[in-house]
């Protein structure tokens, strides 16, 4: 249900803004967005699974959260994120 390190270590290098960038805005949206997407597809067979979809939630608010951040501090940088990862504005 998680990403694998080796999913994880390409979103960084995709994302990253410099060699030993991790944590960077856009590197943390990749990572959840991926999170994301796999627990949707577990939750479209599991749907009771109440657990799983309250780390889905939290996970969501938290991408929504970085999302605000950094469409109010740097709009360019935003704009990029979104159409990489194919979200909605």
């Amino acid at each position: 249900m998680s990403i694998t390190k080796d999913r994880k270590t390409e979103l960084i290098n995709q994302f990253r803004r410099s060699d030993s960038d991790t944590g960077s805005p856009e590197v943390q949206i990749a990572i959840l967005t991926a999170r994301i997407n796999e627990l949707t597809e577990h939750m479209r067979t599991h749907s009771k699974d109440f657990a799983s979809r309250r780390g889905l939630l939290k996970m969501v608010s938290s991408r929504a959260g970085l999302l605000n951040y950094l469409r109010e501090t740097e709009r360019e940088r935003y704009l990029q994120v979104i159409s990489k990862l194919g979200l909605r504005k």
